[in-house]
């Protein structure tokens, strides 16, 4: 089993669509009164390329870094790339809002990408979709995921799906505002993975979720075991574990 860790390399963000609106993070640093748009490196930044007084990296071989929930990889004021080549021992996953910002953002030596780096672009709704999906399809990353979250509405990927995506994550919205997320929604986009081949995961219903015409309200803690009952998810023989 990967051991898996966190790695906030910034906090803040500026919001960019409509899956932004009720983000935990901004209604997080308001209860402490923080600016959530002011960007700023956090006390994690060096994590990947720490070392212990042996001189050893802190981060072992084959950890999965789950990169930027408290900001965007590819906001303007981001560059951790030289970090992430030098542990190409460990596996990074980064997730985007900002798939047009990609290409200008990647390094000289990216090439057709870094086989350690998987990146997600988030697509909440179908505008979204239909705005990001060509454009993240088409960029030189060699492991590709969609996240639908918090999913919005239904989505229809229009045939645009293929074996350039390894796997579609979907999951409803947490917290107190959260928006409604129904089980049809989900089940449409799993039959659409499911016949383009693709690996699906529903992550969790969010806090108000309908199923069959009634609406659920269901606690944080219970969001991602309740998903899990549902025994939908579907995985192909090639999805990386």
């Amino acid at each position: 089993m990967r051991e898996e860790r966190m790695w906030n390399v910034w906090h803040g963000c500026h919001k960019k669509s409509e899956g932004c609106l009720n983000c935990y993070v901004y209604r997080r640093d308001a209860a402490y009164g923080i600016d959530s748009t002011i960007v700023r490196k956090t006390a994690s930044f060096p994590l990947p390329i720490k070392r212990n007084r042996s001189g050893n990296y802190t981060i072992p071989q084959g950890t999965r870094l789950w990169t930027c929930f408290t900001s965007d990889f590819f906001l303007e004021e981001a560059d951790p790339w030289d970090m992430m080549r030098e542990r190409c021992d460990l596996l990074f996953c980064i997730t985007t809002k900002r798939p047009e910002r990609i290409a200008q953002c990647l390094p000289h030596d990216w090439g057709k990408g870094y086989a350690h780096i998987h990146i997600a672009c988030t697509m909440e709704n179908q505008k979204r979709t239909d705005e990001r999906i060509l454009l993240f399809r088409d960029l030189p990353i060699m492991h590709k995921a969609i996240i639908c979250e918090p999913l919005l509405g239904p989505i229809a990927f229009r045939g645009k799906l293929g074996p350039w995506c390894e796997k579609v994550i979907v999951g409803g919205e947490s917290g107190p505002h959260a928006r409604l997320c129904d089980y049809a929604w989900v089940l449409a986009i799993r039959s659409q993975c499911i016949d383009a081949k693709i690996a699906f995961t529903f992550k969790q219903t969010g806090a108000l979720f309908r199923k069959e015409g009634r609406i659920y309200r269901i606690k944080r803690s219970l969001q991602a075991s309740q998903a899990a009952r549902a025994c939908i998810n579907w995985h192909t023989n090639e999805e990386e574990g």
